[in-house]
């Protein structure tokens, strides 16, 4: 009789997080879980096949009882301490392990923990994903994939419980540094998507037939295709992307560019005026409600 397979060891049952161990169960997987809240562990368990999920109370306990190791966590400080810290899940790794870190992740850090894991004997890759919490839900993410064959062999199968579009980027890092890149581009796509709506209501236009006009023309991004309408002229304001996660993929994308010594100019503006709406709205708001904070433009009185 074979073995019943391990289950794929999950940390961190956030707003992503959470449908995505959701995913892999759904997929025929199980869930080994750490996460310090317990409505979190619940939400995961309540309507669960008997026997798909159990918990762990620490880091080194899900890296016992499993081969691979998800960590979907809110950034490379707190990854660090999931790995490095008391009870963390580097000490208690095994020759042939996997890490897959799939939070939105500093890539010189990415880099320095995956030395820290192949010292043991174990493999890492990291793997972000682009997509909303919809996407989450139903397994259609986006991975970005960094680490070596071998790692991202083992890695396929887990990835692909969680996500559709499979992205090799090249090395450990890279994968981590692409997704922070993209999402400037999207940040910057979205704040000028914004500035137009405001200036073309100050005009009186007809802010559905501008966007119709911007996604039939050279302005089309994936701000006026997904969130002009249906976001920010609705007033809905619920994207599914917080404002805060926004400003910290800007500022790893601002590491980037110390790191390369490139003077992003434009990064440093788009990163300024991301930071100011966090400050006025805070983190939890939706990155849509940046229109909401540029403001009406003055009237010409």
């Amino acid at each position: 009789m074979a073995a019943t397979p391990r289950p794929i060891g999950f940390i961190g049952l956030g707003m992503m997080g959470l449908p995505m161990a959701r995913s892999l169960i759904t997929r025929g997987f199980g869930v080994l879980a750490c996460d310090t809240s317990a409505a979190a562990r619940a939400a995961l368990a309540e309507g669960a096949p008997a026997g798909t999920v159990a918990f762990a109370d620490s880091p080194a306990a899900v890296a016992a009882g499993t081969e691979a190791v998800v960590l979907m966590l809110p950034n490379s400080r707190i990854v660090a301490t999931v790995m490095e810290g008391e009870g963390g899940l580097v000490a208690a790794l095994r020759p042939g392990m996997l890490v897959i870190d799939m939070s939105s992740s500093e890539p010189a850090e990415s880099r320095r923990l995956a030395a820290l894991v192949a010292a043991r004997g174990a493999r890492f890759v990291d793997a972000p994903v682009s997509g909303s919490v919809a996407k989450a839900k139903t397994g259609t993410l986006a991975i970005m994939v960094g680490g070596d064959d071998a790692a991202f062999a083992q890695a396929e199968p887990v990835l692909k419980g969680m996500g559709e579009a499979i992205i090799r980027t090249g090395a450990v890092g890279s994968a981590h540094a692409m997704k922070a890149l993209n999402n400037y581009v999207y940040a910057a796509g979205l704040l000028a998507t914004a500035e137009a709506l405001r200036m073309g209501e100050a005009l009186g236009l007809d802010l559905g037939i501008l966007t119709d006009v911007m996604n039939a023309s050279s302005g089309r991004n994936i701000a006026t295709e997904t969130k002009s309408r249906q976001e920010i002229i609705s007033g809905r304001y619920a994207g599914g992307f917080q404002l805060g996660l926004m400003r910290k993929d800007l500022d790893t994308a601002g590491s980037i560019a110390t790191e390369t010594g490139y003077p992003a100019t434009m990064l440093a503006l788009c990163r300024a005026r991301w930071a100011e709406a966090v400050a006025a709205l805070g983190p939890a708001v939706d990155n849509t409600e940046i229109h909401r904070f540029i403001g009406s433009a003055p009237s010409k009185g």
